[in-house]
């Protein structure tokens, strides 16, 4: 670096954005991403050993792509350099290519090139990193939002490994918020600041696990706020309202407010009230709330509320659970969404879950045993102790069915009423279709 350029990156160090004071230069201080870069990760190792080859970092704004690509750059012993896609063209890439050629040539260096944003480059450009890619002048760190499957090209991505950058922890991010508030040299460490209960938690609730995002809003709410009487800067939680954008939410994920607002919700479905159910299930997203819970109580209101009335109900409910699990979130409020309209507005009936709550009572009260034309006869010796005798089997009469005892002696009460609702109206007709003398 000449003079002018060290002089610019220590500006940027001191009065540049929180966001890029705060950013990590060496691996030990570099938050989340750990299923790549924590110790024995594969890309962990290709950087402490310099052994790096191509690669494309894809995942939303914010989480670290950026800061990874700077750390490599101090960290091996190679040149680095960088283009924009946006403001690159093919001139841009000749003279990287150019630069890279001569420092291999010259200083037998090897150039690392980071392209922000690769997805932005046409196919032109892309293939014209191709050659040096595949011989080894220049090692590739393309940094994408997009799907690179199908954003880059696949002469590239064959010869380049795909790491998936995910959104960064709510307690990573506080770490991270932490740290910028006590951080002297690059941070606000010289400043007196007190910060309300909730206040932080709100904008990591807000940030959609974007690290630079968090920085920005603490950033404009501890600059824009006039110290008090004794110098102190009240950080609160209107204030972060405003710096992040977003009303802050009365709710406590173990207290009264989660209880009462996942009840709300479970009422709504149960009411068949689409648009009630659907604010329920947005307010309990907007907070954070863990969308595993949400998704295991709608398949329990398929069960519970929807039952036979219609049967399907249960397996959109379970497919949402899983595709929870494949997806994650925030694409996965979709899915959500999708599942709590079906069981909404299915037709309900509880009529099964009644049932079993009226046999768990009798069973406490009633025989229990097992009439001896019902009992196991499969093996030698059943038919002296005269278990399966005078058995009826169903299949061999007309409608396949026929009249006999099931329940144990004694027990006389109908455990299963059928409503007159959706498939269970047809279950219904079936019954008593059988019963007809």
């Amino acid at each position: 670096m000449n003079i002018f350029e060290m002089q610019y990156a220590e500006a940027i160090k001191s009065l540049g954005p929180l966001a890029e004071r705060m950013r990590p230069d060496s691996l030990d201080y570099f938050v989340g991403q750990t299923h790549i870069v924590g110790k024995g990760k594969i890309l962990n190792r290709a950087i402490m050993a310099d052994k790096l080859t191509s690669a494309i970092f894809y995942g939303p704004p914010g989480t670290g792509k950026t800061t990874l690509a700077k750390i490599i750059a101090k960290t091996t012993d190679n040149n680095f350099t960088t283009l924009n896609a946006v403001t690159s063209g093919i001139k841009d890439i000749k003279e990287k290519i150019d630069e890279a050629i001569n420092s291999l040539s010259m200083y037998n260096k090897r150039t690392i090139l980071f392209v922000d944003e690769i997805h932005r480059f046409n196919k032109t450009q892309q293939d014209a990193l191709l050659p040096y890619v595949e011989n080894g002048t220049i090692i590739l760190i393309g940094a994408t939002t997009e799907n690179p499957y199908f954003e880059v090209n696949s002469a590239l991505i064959s010869r380049s490994l795909v790491f998936e950058f995910k959104r960064i922890t709510g307690d990573d991010i506080k770490e991270v918020l932490l740290k910028a508030i006590s951080d002297k040299e690059r941070g606000y460490g010289n400043l007196s600041i007190n910060i309300e209960a909730g206040s932080l938690e709100h904008i990591i609730n807000n940030s959609n696990g974007d690290v630079r995002k968090a920085l920005s809003a603490l950033e404009l709410g501890i600059t824009t706020t006039e110290a008090d009487d004794k110098n102190i800067i009240n950080f609160t939680i209107r204030d972060a309202e405003e710096c992040i954008q977003s009303k802050k939410l009365t709710y406590d994920k173990k207290g009264d407010e989660h209880y009462d607002t996942i009840s709300a919700f479970i009422r709504s479905m149960r009411g068949s009230d689409p648009d009630a159910a659907i604010f329920w299930l947005a307010k309990m997203i907007k907070v954070g709330e863990d969308p595993k819970f949400i998704a295991r109580r709608i398949v329990i209101a398929a069960s519970e509320d929807v039952g036979n009335a219609d049967p399907r109900a249960l397996e959109v409910a379970l497919n949402a659970f899983n595709a929870i699990e494949v997806i994650g979130m925030p694409e996965g409020r979709i899915i959500l969404a999708q599942a709590v309209v079906y069981i909404a507005c299915a037709p309900k009936s509880n009529s099964s879950y009644m049932a079993l709550d009226k046999a768990l009572a009798a069973i406490e009260k009633c025989s229990n045993e097992v009439p001896n034309h019902l009992k196991d006869a499969s093996y030698k010796g059943a038919d002296r102790l005269k278990h399966g005798i005078g058995y009826k089997y169903p299949h061999d009469y007309d409608k396949f069915y026929v009249k006999q005892q099931y329940l144990p002696d004694g027990v006389k009460t109908k455990f299963y009423e059928p409503k007159e609702s959706g498939y269970e109206a047809r279950m219904k007709k079936f019954i008593e279709y059988l019963n007809v003398d």
